[in-house]
This record gives structure tokens, sequence and C-alpha cells, in this order.
């Protein structure tokens, strides 16, 4: 059931329209889909890695970890809820949004939706980044990390250790706490900062809906 890799996310934005410049010509990321409210990027050989939407607030909207087959999946689920956290199947129109086989939702103690899945699907056409880049380093470490951040960090790192396996990398203390953390051989997957102040979260957070989808997931 062990988690392998960060392998997409969602960011919420007020301006669609300025992330195809900005995800292209300055990150070097590919735009592969697009429509009035959503567009989605590549990195890689994956269909997509990316997923922005249009939104009244600015922030992250969800994080996709990987896990390796169908039953690696119903094993983190069945260990989740003898752990007593809620989860949800992901719908079959919610995995063909995310371009994968199978997922499920649930959330962590602060609110941040997190998305396990299997089976991502392989695009046929090569990588072609948006400037003259050499590419990104993925594969099995996944597309890089996630950085979080909480008001206080005992309220939410026990859940990515003792329930979600995730293992200490590195810290700092100065100019602020941050704590690393991996579930592969890239140094870090995930961080936490400990701001001190309170997240606010999305309308949807705490429900385990996708933003704008009802019941089915």
């Amino acid at each position: 059931m062990n988690l392998q890799a960060l392998g997409y996310v969602g960011i919420r934005t007020r301006r669609l329209e300025d992330w195809s410049a900005y995800a292209t010509r300055f990150l070097g990321l590919q735009l592969v889909d697009t429509s009035r409210t959503t567009m989605a990027f590549r990195m890689d050989d994956r269909k997509q890695r990316i997923v922005v939407e249009a939104d009244e607030s600015e922030g992250p909207s969800f994080y996709g970890w990987e896990v390796d087959s169908a039953k690696a999946l119903d094993d983190l689920g069945a260990h989740l809820e003898r752990s007593g956290v809620k989860f949800a199947r992901g719908s079959r129109a919610l995995a063909d949004e995310r371009r994968v086989r199978d997922l499920i939702v649930f959330a962590d103690p602060i609110g941040n939706r997190l998305e396990v899945f299997h089976g991502a699907e392989i695009a046929t056409d090569p990588f072609k980044p948006g400037r003259a880049i050499s590419g990104f380093r993925t594969g099995a470490l996944g597309m890089g990390h996630a950085v979080l951040t909480a008001e206080r960090l005992d309220e939410v790192l026990p859940f990515y250790q003792n329930i979600l396996g995730f293992k200490a990398s590195d810290y700092i203390l100065k100019p602020f706490a941050a704590y690393f953390f991996h579930i592969n051989p890239r140094h870090h997957s995930l961080a936490f900062i400990d701001t001190g102040k309170k997240r606010h979260p999305s309308p949807d957070d705490g429900d385990l809906l996708p933003r704008r989808r009802r019941p089915g997931l």
C-alpha cells in the first residue's frame, strides 16, 4: 500500500488566462488541454501533471499521490478505514478527468484534499516543452515535491508519518521551521512549513467532494 511518488497537483486561480504563458514560457511545461475553466499541463510522458482551475480563490486544490496497483489502492483504503480516516472512492468521471485508472479521495487533518491513484495514463506522443529545456527529472521519483503550510505541525505531521508512511529526510529551524519527508529516493516529496497562521480552506474542504462536483466524486 506504500505511496510511491507525487503524481499530480491541482491549483485554483482567479487569473486562469495568465497560466498559459507562465506555465509554458517560464516553467517549460506543455499545455495539453484547455477549456473556459481549466488548463492541463504535461512535464513528461504522463498525459497530465498539473491541472489549473478558475476559481474565486488562489492556492492548491488537490494533491495526487501514486501507488503501484489496484491492490495497493485497496490496501490503503483498508488501512485508512482501520485508522479512522474517512475516504471515498473516486467516480469513473473523476478518474477520467485525472487521467488515471482508479483513485480514492480523503483529507488530511487540516483540510488538504488528497487523492491516491494508480494507473496513470501515458501519452503516445513525446513531451514538447514550452521553452528550450532538456526536460524534468521525474520517472519513478514523481513530479517533484509539494510544500504545505500549517499553523501547528503537531496537528498534521503524525498523520503523514504514522498513517501515510512518509519518512523524515531533514529539517530546519531558522528562519522558520520546515520539515522534509520522502517516500522514494528523492530527498523529499513533501515539506511542511510551520507558519503559525491558520489555514483558510477552500469552500469544499472537509466534505471530500471535488469543487463543483457532487456525490459519486
